[in-house]
């Protein structure tokens, strides 16, 4: 198969979940977005890394998923604490928990 279809996939998701974190407004649907943005990066690195023959597209691509779990650990925290707060998972009332 031809590495630039694996090119278009990722772009294709990328804006997906770039729309998708302009668009909606509930914290779980954009995290889900930014995990779906980092997934399309992490598929252009490594069709990039297949294409030139090295494997440092896909050490980077670890690190990402790496970062990405950490992020989604912190980010549901914070997700379910304003949600026990404020018994809501938008995005527009977590603005109003600043002092």
């Amino acid at each position: 198969m031809n590495p630039v279809y694996y090119l278009y996939l990722a772009s294709l998701l990328f804006t997906i979940g770039a729309a998708g974190v302009l668009i909606r407004r509930n914290a779980i649907v954009l995290f889900m977005c930014v995990e779906l943005m980092l997934n399309a990066c992490n598929l252009a690195f490594v069709t990039f890394a297949r294409m030139h023959g090295n494997l440092d597209g896909q050490i980077i691509a670890f690190f990402t998923m790496v970062v990405a779990a950490a992020e989604v650990v912190v980010g549901l925290a914070i997700i379910v604490s304003v949600f026990r707060s404020r018994h809501s998972a938008s995005v527009d009332d977590a603005s109003l928990m600043k002092l």
